[in-house]
């Protein structure tokens, strides 16, 4: 994960209780899960979402208490990390990352943990990103995919008769938009907040299969086809003044999103959360794919995040009885729909793209099946990422050099892949 900006909801950390589990001496086991929040607002909190999933769980599990921390997603990663680091480590979590804690054997499987039917109902693409040396650890819990977002009234009163398909006809647009006095004709942010995502999708769509590895794992920043990519950036959108007054270094992905509901940004990039927000603002929006070079992305942007579970106070079987339930059609349904995410099972999916209320997620659910993930798998990739997030940026300035900052950024994974 793909993650949305969350209010805090947190709870109270509660010490794990050594109960010998259901079918010991008798005694009832207490499990601990701490997870993002993805609600907006106090009233929408996933504090809430898990309330009624465990309320549900122990009437039909009494032998089985889980006690739920829900932490903002900007914080949950490291407060975890904390807890683990300082001996307190949580039965599970439900993060944006796991293959650090599987490099070092902290985690249980998904053979060990869940049913057949439910390792069998997971979409695949997002089964290969949960794997670390081919071993499944990493559980999918919510995902995401990209469109581009634009902005309906402004393209008319621009005079841009229709979405573009490709790089060429984005800049005419964004040219049009400019002269009509639109700020950000497309909004670029390669800012600190998500950085990674922006230019994943750009390389994708300048012709790189995977963006940031190549067809073995191995990192590929400074490819042909990504130094191309960033030098057309640079060029055409920057250069030219088509990328607004923010730099697109400064640019955080929830200030471009909150200037397209306020009906600055032409085009940007987004995920469905974004047709919420716009929709409470009355904004008059279209999506398409992502344009390419020469035509549509052939491959989407994804995003997920993952549920994982610890080995270290044992409860493999409570564990494993509560994810079952966890990832029941229902509940991988409500979560999906209370929260614009994608569902992570094909039961999921197919239910939601029968289903004419969910008809503004289908074309997000279109590019699911195929769609590129980060590379997060390997555990290098953690601190990748924030290095993506602090030079990326510099890639596109006015005196910037795409070949030399994406070259420094190979140098730089190679060095921490080992």
């Amino acid at each position: 994960m793909t993650r949305l900006t969350a209010a805090v909801a947190a709870l109270a950390w509660t010490t794990v209780l050594a109960g010998c589990g259901l079918g010991g001496d008798g005694e009832d086991t207490s499990l601990t899960l701490v997870a993002a929040d993805y609600g907006d607002s106090a009233e929408n909190s996933t504090t809430k979402y898990w309330d009624e999933v465990v309320d549900a769980f122990e009437k039909d599990n009494p032998g089985i208490e889980v006690k739920v921390t829900v932490l903002p997603w900007t914080e949950v990663d490291a407060r975890v990390k904390k807890m683990v680091d300082e001996g307190e480590t949580p039965d599970m979590a439900q993060i944006g990352s796991y293959s650090d804690y599987a490099a070092d054997d902290r985690l249980y499987t998904a053979n060990e943990l869940l049913s057949i039917a439910v390792q069998a109902d997971f979409l695949p693409t997002l089964v290969s990103a949960g794997r670390v040396s081919r071993v499944h650890y990493g559980l999918p819990f919510a995902s995401s995919t990209r469109l581009l977002f634009y902005n309906k009234r402004l393209f008319e009163e621009a005079g841009v008769t229709e979405p573009p398909r490709t790089w060429e006809e984005l800049k005419d647009a964004a040219v049009l938009l400019k002269q009509h006095g639109v700020d950000f004709p497309y909004a670029l942010p390669l800012g600190p907040e998500e950085a990674q995502g922006e230019a994943l999708m750009w390389m994708l769509s300048g012709g790189h299969p995977r963006g940031y590895t190549d067809n073995v794992g191995n990192y590929d920043f400074d490819s042909a086809a990504n130094v191309r990519t960033f030098t057309w950036l640079k060029d055409e959108l920057v250069g030219a003044g088509l990328t607004g007054p923010t730099p697109p270094a400064e640019l955080n992905r929830a200030d471009a999103f909150a200037a397209f509901t306020e009906g600055d940004v032409g085009m940007l990039n987004g995920h469905p959360t974004l047709m919420r927000m716009s929709d409470k603002k009355d904004v008059d929006y279209g999506m398409v794919p992502m344009p390419g070079r020469t035509g549509r992305s052939e491959a989407a942007l994804g995003v997920a995040d993952w549920m994982m579970a610890f080995k270290e106070n044992g409860h493999r079987e409570q564990i494993g009885t509560f994810l079952d339930f966890v990832y029941a059609e229902k509940n991988v349904l409500d979560f999906s729909r209370r929260y614009d995410l994608l569902p992570v099972t094909n039961s999921a999916v197919e239910a939601m793209a029968g289903n004419k209320a969910d008809a503004d997620l289908l074309e997000f659910l279109d590019g699911l099946r195929g769609a590129q993930l980060y590379p997060v798998s390997k555990t290098s990739w953690p601190q990748v990422s924030a290095d993506i997030k602090e030079r990326i940026g510099r890639a596109v300035v006015e005196d910037g050099d795409p070949d030399a900052v994406l070259k420094l950024l190979q140098r730089s994974a190679v060095r921490v892949d080992g």
